[in-house]
């Protein structure tokens, strides 16, 4: 018996031990507040009121600018919502162009626009041609590409001429204007004569009513 004493003792002091170290454990637990992993939600982290955002090229000149009565960013895809929006493009080698809506979405890191809600395009004119005007619902603006589309149906005010239909697209670096499915076009005598002008040098080729405003 004398000679199991000790290892008795041992093995008591070891499950002392043991049950000491798991209390302690689940002690330090419930005493020290661990916060949950924090959820990515679709809620605003910042806003702005009255605010103007400008992007420039790589020579710092800046070539878009943003304008709002409010924005809100989202974390969680990185997108800005818009209220009022103005957006308006302007660079050196293209004519001017003048985005508004009711509200837009800036995402793709300022890659796209979708303005929606009483969305209209206006391109300045230039040189001798006219403005140009496109309503819509929807209009997706892409800022580097310099191009505005819509599968929605949209108006489109070229100079005297109009054009009714559901889907546009205008690219204002090479000033070609794409309506599908259209329902209703007038053109003036004074821009069929350019289109046609514009089509014997070649200018454009597409399979939709198009013309080179």
């Amino acid at each position: 018996m004398k000679e199991r004493l000790p290892a008795l003792i041992a093995i008591a002091l070891l499950f002392v031990l043991v049950a000491g170290t798991w209390w302690a454990a689940d002690y330090t637990q419930r005493a020290v507040h661990i916060e949950p992993p924090r959820r990515v939600t679709h809620e605003p982290d910042a806003w702005s009121s009255n605010f103007v955002m400008v992007r420039t090229d790589a020579g710092g000149m800046a070539v878009n600018r943003m304008e709002g009565d409010y924005l809100q960013h989202y974390p969680d895809d990185d997108s800005y919502e818009v209220t009022r929006a103005k957006a308006i493009g302007q660079r050196a080698d293209s004519p001017i162009t003048i985005g508004t809506s009711d509200t837009a979405i800036m995402d793709q890191d300022g890659s796209r626009i979708t303005m929606r809600g009483n969305a209209h395009l206006h391109r300045q004119p230039y040189e001798d041609r006219a403005a140009l005007d496109v309503n819509s619902e929807e209009l997706i603006l892409l800022p580097d590409e310099d191009v505005a589309y819509t599968d929605q149906p949209a108006v489109v005010v070229n100079g005297k001429s109009t054009m009714v239909g559901t889907g546009m697209r205008y690219d204002n670096g090479n000033r070609t204007l794409q309506v599908f499915s259209s329902t209703d076009v007038r053109i003036s005598a004074e821009d069929s004569q350019a289109a046609s002008r514009s089509k014997n040098q070649g200018s454009q080729d597409n399979n939709h009513e198009s013309t080179t405003p």
